[in-house]
């Protein structure tokens, strides 16, 4: 049997700032755990699997997110779904911010846990809007370089912020 060489973990994020809304209004769209594909346009679907009586956002729930691709070779067309399904291990609504983790998917992920908080932004002694931050652990992703996550990391983020910075300015 030929042994894995895993290397030491990978550990990164990224944030975006979110102008205006507070860390609450921000926190009531990210709590949902199964919205993800509102608020990152690269996500075809977001669904909570299995969830019973259990509440939109609480520890257990597992999600299954997927986005579809087109690949070409040879001149053909293969149409390919990506997906991960994620648990909620740890939410606080007082700090406000959940962890995760990837238990399936078919990305080259072994070991991933994502962490995302909502931090008020201060200037001055005065609140002005807040910013989401994603943090990750992971064990290297096969087929993927580091850069790779930490850019997927960190679009997301930025596309996630300016959609809910959207959604609460046209919701006032």
């Amino acid at each position: 049997m030929e042994e894995e060489n895993i290397g030491p973990k990978w550990e990164g994020g990224a944030s975006a700032e979110i102008k205006g809304p507070t860390p609450q209004q921000v926190w009531d769209l990210l709590r949902d755990f199964g919205n993800l594909h509102k608020w990152i346009p690269s996500l075809d679907t977001c669904d909570l699997l299995d969830h019973g009586n259990q509440l939109p956002a609480q520890t257990g729930l597992i999600r299954y997110c997927a986005s579809t691709k087109i690949t070409s070779s040879a001149g053909i067309d293969q149409t390919i779904t990506l997906w991960a399904k994620e648990k909620l291990i740890m939410i606080d609504p007082i700090k406000r911010c959940l962890s995760y983790e990837i238990v399936d998917n078919n990305m080259g992920f072994k070991s991933y846990v994502g962490t995302m908080e909502i931090l008020p932004i201060i200037n001055d002694d005065v609140k002005h809007g807040c910013k989401i931050k994603w943090s990750f652990v992971s064990d290297p992703v096969e087929g993927w370089r580091y850069e790779d996550l930490v850019s997927y990391i960190d679009s997301s983020v930025k596309l996630m912020a300016k959609k809910m910075e959207e959604h609460i300015h046209s919701s006032i």
